[in-house]
């Protein structure tokens, strides 16, 4: 059966709707939302069988801990065991993209953590977000609402693709404003943190708030044999088209002839708008202007999505720079192309 879809412009208009989504997730359902992150696929974060229906969903391995989305950054202690860092950072970023993972209280189940003794705490400033956690009552624990290792959805369009028939209901907010999912740290005893993941909020936002800020290993490479993922998007192949899909560094006239020549064979090419003129392939999907690093997030997974449509045998796109929202973009595009990188000449 189709999942029924209902826009929400206004929260404050659209009570009705609200309450049936918050009905479906008290009876243990499964309902897509929008965040100015990514569209989550949202149960009861307090209920395991729930969290099981969301792994079964997407089609996720159960040891990939899902995020746990609360109305107000001052519910976490009621989740998690609270240290004052916390409240400094969510005093500076919340609601927003940022998730924080803390030691968690009996009430959360290990399903919802994966296994694991950590949770992973976010408040979402989106409205529609916000309004149905406050309508529900409970934390909601909600991973990306695409099938598990393909790329992100940030329309209800690409969230009907891959989730459709596969949760009761999907809450159409519009696109997503930042199209990355969270940044997410992990807090140590001495003050400082572990960045885990990046996003919308940067290295240097955190430094701003925490003494000192470590960027784990993963963030641009693989975790090792036997290493435990400690948040979402760390162990697996994620956010990636079915066709292959490769990064190209160097010289930005090395890049452009070597996209020229490939053009013949039907690739597809994730460009800068300033390329547009310069390559005449009728698969180009533009991501933004080369220095506007925001915009290219936004695009991101639409443009990943887009391309893999296309049918062509190769999807080619920048390696990004590894320097503000730019490591976002990395991690995200390192992954989805299993960090597959040619460097030209």
């Amino acid at each position: 059966m189709s999942t029924p879809i209902y826009q929400i412009k206004n929260p404050q208009a659209e009570q009705k709707r609200l309450e049936e989504a918050a009905r479906i997730l008290r009876q243990g359902g499964l309902v897509v939302f929008p965040t100015e992150t990514v569209y989550g696929l949202g149960g009861d974060a307090t209920n395991a069988e729930a969290a099981e229906k969301i792994y079964a969903a997407k089609g996720r391995p159960s040891d990939n801990p899902l995020i746990v989305h609360i109305a107000d950054p001052s519910d976490a202690e009621k989740y998690a065991f609270v240290p004052p860092l916390y409240r400094d950072l969510a005093k500076a970023f919340m609601p927003g993209p940022l998730t924080v993972i803390l030691p968690k209280k009996d009430i959360i189940p290990r399903q919802t953590t994966g296994g694991l003794d950590t949770i992973a705490v976010r408040c979402p400033s989106h409205p529609v977000a916000h309004a149905l956690i406050q309508v529900f009552g409970r934390p909601i624990a909600a991973p990306s609402a695409n099938l598990s290792g393909k790329p992100s959805p940030t329309r209800i369009e690409d969230v009907r693709e891959d989730m459709d028939g596969r949760v009761d209901l999907m809450l159409d907010g519009g696109p997503c404003e930042i199209g990355l999912e969270s940044t997410i740290v992990q807090l140590r005893e001495d003050g400082s943190a572990v960045l885990l993941r990046p996003g919308a909020v940067t290295r240097d936002a955190l430094l701003c708030v925490l003494p000192r800020v470590e960027i784990a290993p993963a963030v641009t490479g693989e975790l090792e044999p036997g290493q435990v993922a400690l948040s979402p998007g760390m162990k697996y192949r994620h956010y990636a088209p079915s066709s292959p899909f490769v990064l190209l560094d160097g010289p930005e006239e090395d890049i452009l002839s070597f996209l020229r020549r490939e053009q013949q064979k039907g690739c597809a090419v994730l460009c800068y708008d300033e390329e547009i003129a310069e390559l005449e392939s009728i698969r180009l999907f533009p991501v933004g202007p080369k220095a506007d690093l925001a915009e290219q997030a936004r695009r991101l997974f639409t443009r990943l999505r887009e391309a893999d449509h296309s049918g062509a045998p190769v999807i080619y796109g920048h390696l990004p720079v590894m320097d503000g929202l730019g490591l976002a973009l990395y991690n995200r595009m390192i992954r989805a192309a299993a960090h597959t990188v040619r460097t030209l000449p």
